[in-house]
């Protein structure tokens, strides 16, 4: 068996077992991704097939998001595979030592960073502004006439409406809305259409409670009052985060930060092969302690990573936390690796 041979086969079984955590963790992911889409939704009747297409908006931000730790366990489970049939020592036994594996996981490598490379800079985000984009829509085309209690709905970024329904009737209605003042709007019974982008409300035997910036209250009783709210009117800022972002947003908007999150990405798949290597595969062992060793120290850092990602913070700290962590526990493995030795 020559060496090409052998590293077509290493590789197909690498990838042989990538594929199929990818697979196990994204379903994983998806479904609970639709069943927290459902649990949002479900009170205001969306179609059920709306949102089965809405969740796959998902998938690639999910795949950008999971990648690193089908790595982790995608060659943990491919080389014990290969250890216990003995296909590992068969290899080195043939006189190439560790190159074909060598050579192996740097060509798996290339291809998982250049493909994970335009998926997090590029068609993730763009994926994403649409699921923002059609969640948006989904969620401006309410259908009131279905609903028996709104259990205080966000009709938009200053809007809260809430009411009870007794045969096809409104009651209880309250809204809370901000303008020049904050507001909030009782009404025994009313009728709320939606149309042209906007939600009418005609409101019965109610009041209207309305406070300044200076904190002065004003009451407003009514028999009748109709309220027009505007139910478009924060799309932009609903499409636009960090995840809506791809690389040439940021660097049109300098935004560095989210670049460099989305570098040091790529850098943490390399340390987590490179780790692997020199952790297990040097070494060839493939035990159950130093497996969870393994496992342990690169999930700590992808969760350390994904933790300074949420929080607000400046791109230098960012930077030098990140190294600190990324050293530190290759440290740890280094000092394993010598005690073990000796």
């Amino acid at each position: 068996m020559n060496l090409g041979r052998i590293n077509t086969y290493l590789f197909v079984q690498i990838f042989k077992y990538f594929f199929l955590i990818l697979f196990i963790f994204l379903s994983v992911a998806w479904l609970l991704q639709i069943t927290r889409l459902f649990t949002i939704t479900n009170f205001m009747y969306i179609e059920i097939i709306d949102i089965i297409f809405l969740s796959f908006y998902l998938i690639p931000n999910i795949i950008a998001t999971i990648i690193p730790f089908i790595i982790i366990f995608g060659l943990l489970l491919c080389f014990n595979k290969l250890n216990k049939d003995n296909e590992l020592v068969s290899i080195i036994s043939l006189g190439l030592g560790l190159n074909p594996f060598r050579n192996t996981l740097v060509f798996f490598s290339f291809i998982i960073v250049s493909s994970f490379t335009i998926l997090n800079f590029y068609i993730a985000p763009k994926v994403y502004e649409q699921y923002k984009i059609q969640e948006h829509d989904l969620r401006s085309k309410l259908d009131f006439d279905n609903m028996a209690f709104s259990n205080f709905l966000n009709l938009n970024k200053t809007t809260i409406l809430d009411f009870k329904k007794k045969k096809n009737e409104y009651h209880d209605i309250i809204i809370s809305f901000k303008d020049e003042k904050e507001n909030i709007v009782y009404a025994q019974k009313g009728n709320i259409i939606s149309e042209n982008n906007e939600y009418n409300f005609q409101l019965t035997n109610g009041f209207k409670i309305s406070i300044n910036r200076e904190k002065q209250i004003e009451k407003l009783e009514f028999q009748n009052y109709i309220l027009k709210i505007d139910n478009n009117n924060q799309k932009k800022n609903e499409i636009s985060d960090k995840n809506t972002f791809t690389i040439f947003n940021d660097l049109e908007s300098k935004n560095y930060l989210n670049i460099t999150f989305k570098l040091l990405d790529i850098i943490l798949i390399f340390y987590i092969i490179f780790l692997f290597y020199v952790n297990n595969l040097k070494k060839i062992n493939f035990s159950t302690n130093n497996n969870i060793f393994f496992s342990f120290i690169c999930i700590s850092v992808l969760l350390i990573n994904q933790v300074l990602k949420n929080s607000e913070i400046i791109l230098l700290n960012y930077t030098l936390i990140i190294a600190s962590v990324i050293t530190f526990s290759y440290f740890i493995s280094y000092i394993k690796r010598g005690y073990e030795k000796n």
